[in-house]
């Protein structure tokens, strides 16, 4: 997958000016609409790994990308409100205990408790996290927002080596690419190699989640859109 991976994003015909575009997106990011945009692709790149494409796509139908990228807020939203909710709670319960504890002596059994659920909280965050790469996947998949939210899916391929895999090695390839584009943004050359670093991460998620339905027996990996996606090539 590490060869598959990085070579990913330049098998393409158009890769210097699909690279420049993404770049010039990325910067733009800030402005809002341009985000959207680079979201919607990122959303093509999944699609494109999880159905064994060997080269990225071009940005083309642009409309199509931004309103993926709304659609990909919306499921991002909803992922962080679960990651979110609980450490509310735990803040409000900690906050209720405080006034309890001083009156009865219960400080450092209430730093225990406070550990703990900290500690527990954030384990849930990390199960979240590692979970949305196959959400944003079969979404890419299916077309469909509820994709995102199946429950049976995302857990059938979240509990695979495959995807695990995938997971880690977009994350680690990802964080290394970036933390070697950061200094040369200023050259102009880290600007497309940021996107790069993007792509590749998506492509390893994507390539992730469909090793893991193959594997588990559920054959290729498919949907409305992505058998759409098949007819137009």
């Amino acid at each position: 997958m590490f060869e598959d991976a990085v070579k990913f994003p330049l098998e393409s015909e158009d890769r210097v000016s699909t690279l420049i575009i993404g770049g010039v997106l990325t910067l733009l990011s800030v402005l809002i609409i341009p985000a959207f945009i680079v979201q919607g692709y990122l959303i093509r790149v999944l699609r494109a790994a999880a159905t064994g494409e060997e080269a990225a796509p071009s940005f083309t139908d642009w409309g199509d990308l931004f309103v993926d990228g709304l659609k990909l807020l919306v499921i991002n939203f909803v992922y962080g409100i679960a990651i979110m909710v609980p450490f509310v709670l735990v803040v409000v319960v900690i906050g209720g205990g405080a006034a309890f504890a001083e009156s009865s002596g219960g400080v450092a059994a209430l730093g225990v408790v406070t550990l703990l659920l900290f500690a527990l909280v954030t384990v849930v965050a990390l199960v979240i996290s590692y979970v949305i790469p196959a959400a944003l996947t079969n979404f890419a998949l299916e077309g469909s927002l509820s994709a995102a939210f199946d429950v049976d899916t995302i857990k059938q391929v979240a509990l695979t080596s495959d995807y695990f895999v995938g997971v880690l090695l977009g994350v680690v390839l990802g964080g290394v690419i970036g933390t070697i584009a950061s200094p040369l943004v200023f050259l102009l050359v880290g600007i497309p190699l940021l996107f790069y670093g993007q792509v590749v991460t998506y492509y390893c998620f994507g390539r992730g989640f469909a090793d893991a339905r193959s594997g588990a027996g559920a054959g290729a990996a498919g949907g409305p859109v992505a058998d759409a996606q098949r007819d137009a090539y």
